[in-house]
């Protein structure tokens, strides 16, 4: 019996080292992309950087639809300094091509986004583009950028 109690305590210590080992990363990656985002913004504070001019975008290729393969969809996000821009997303089929575009301020969309969207989104306003993977791991930064932020 004692023997049991000391190998289940084994397995939750060697478990809760493994989340907390994780969890530390996970914080540090989040700590690094948020003092990047400080970082680009202070420039744009400082007036070294005009606030007006395109200059962060990220696209992402993806297979929107069952019936067509080898990434031929894709979400384009172009925003500005202070996060206002627009995401062109098109997506294509067999006998037809479906094209959006949403409108994005202060760095939140207008309208919801898929997600496709939301992450070619985060991308750009992380400076991570202009191509990125849908596997690219991006901070959330707590907003969902699939809803309204502005009605």
């Amino acid at each position: 019996m004692l023997v049991a109690v000391a190998v289940a305590g084994l397995v939750a210590g060697v478990a809760g080292l493994s989340i907390a080992v994780v969890a530390h990363n996970r914080v540090n990656q989040v700590v690094d992309e948020c003092g990047e985002m400080l970082r680009r913004q202070l420039q744009v504070a400082s007036g070294s950087v005009d606030e007006r001019a395109l200059r962060d975008l990220a696209i992402v290729h993806y297979d929107a639809l069952k019936e067509m393969s080898g990434h031929r969809s894709f979400s384009l996000a172009l925003i500005n300094a202070v996060g206002d821009g627009v995401v062109l997303s098109s997506i294509n089929g067999r006998t037809e091509t479906r094209t959006y575009a949403k409108s994005v301020q202060g760095g939140h969309p207008v309208e919801r986004l898929s997600p496709e969207e939301s992450h070619a989104l985060r991308a750009a306003r992380l400076g991570k583009g202009p191509i990125v993977s849908m596997d690219d791991p991006l901070a959330d930064f707590g907003t969902d950028d699939r809803t309204s932020a502005r009605a």
